[in-house]
């Protein structure tokens, strides 16, 4: 019994692999008759960002408006001042936001009387130089030691030949693509013949160690030292 379901094992087995190569026959034919093929290329570079941006806020709690307000102009000059020594020059000092925070009864509800006032001051900066940029999104929050409370955000990193290299990285990928179809039509002693096709991939930049793609892109800018990535898919006439 055993002998006969191994036997028809073997047998239907080797129908698939009939079947199999059929298959494969005629997807090689069909490529054949188009005489092209389609080939993805890569290429990447390693790029250091050129340009920092950091934005912050200057919180402040007081009892009234006015003197949030009073308190913010006094501790904006001081920071101001903390920039100036630090050698930045761009600063935007942006809208400001205040509102009144309420007090609560004994039992947890909102009244309609003002326990203080919340005052905030957002300010920009932006260099050439990253790693100022980087130490100062470490350092400006000691600040803290004059009183003054900073609420920081997560540093912004960009490369501004981007579109350049974006171009270069287009040319790379499509040699490679060009190599690859090479390799892969020299053992059918077809050589690659002119491009009929070029679809260009979506850019992915990244942190130099990641290995995290997306069909959207990605543009990371939390990293100074970035991995600029094009992709190319290119189709060949065979010759």
């Amino acid at each position: 019994m055993l002998e006969r379901i191994e036997k028809l094992q073997i047998v239907s087995l080797g129908i698939l692999v009939g079947l199999a190569l059929v298959v494969s026959t005629k997807m090689v034919a069909s490529t054949i008759q188009k005489n092209e093929i389609s080939v993805t290329g890569s290429a990447y570079e390693i790029v250091k960002s050129d340009k920092g941006t950091l934005n912050f806020d200057i919180e402040i709690k007081r009892n009234t408006r006015q003197e949030a307000y009073k308190t913010a102009q006094e501790q904006l000059k001081t920071v101001q001042q903390y920039l100036k020594d630090k050698k930045i020059e761009k600063v935007e000092i942006k809208t400001p936001h205040s509102y009144a925070i309420y007090k609560n009864d004994a039992r947890g509800y909102s009244t309609n009387e003002v326990d203080h006032y919340n005052y905030t001051q957002p300010v920009s900066i932006s260099a050439d130089n990253v790693e100022l940029i980087k130490e100062i999104s470490t350092d400006i929050s000691s600040l803290i030691n004059n009183g003054i409370v900073i609420n920081v955000e997560t540093p912004s990193y960009d490369y501004s030949k981007l579109p350049e290299l974006k171009v270069s990285l287009l040319e790379k990928a499509s040699n490679d693509a060009k190599n690859r179809a090479e390799s892969m039509l020299k053992p059918s002693h077809n050589k690659v013949g002119k491009i009929s096709a070029v679809r260009m991939g979506v850019y992915q930049i990244t942190p130099v160690d990641s290995t995290n793609v997306s069909d959207m892109g990605i543009n990371d800018t939390s990293t100074i030292d970035k991995k600029v990535t094009a992709v190319a898919n290119v189709t060949f006439k065979i010759k």
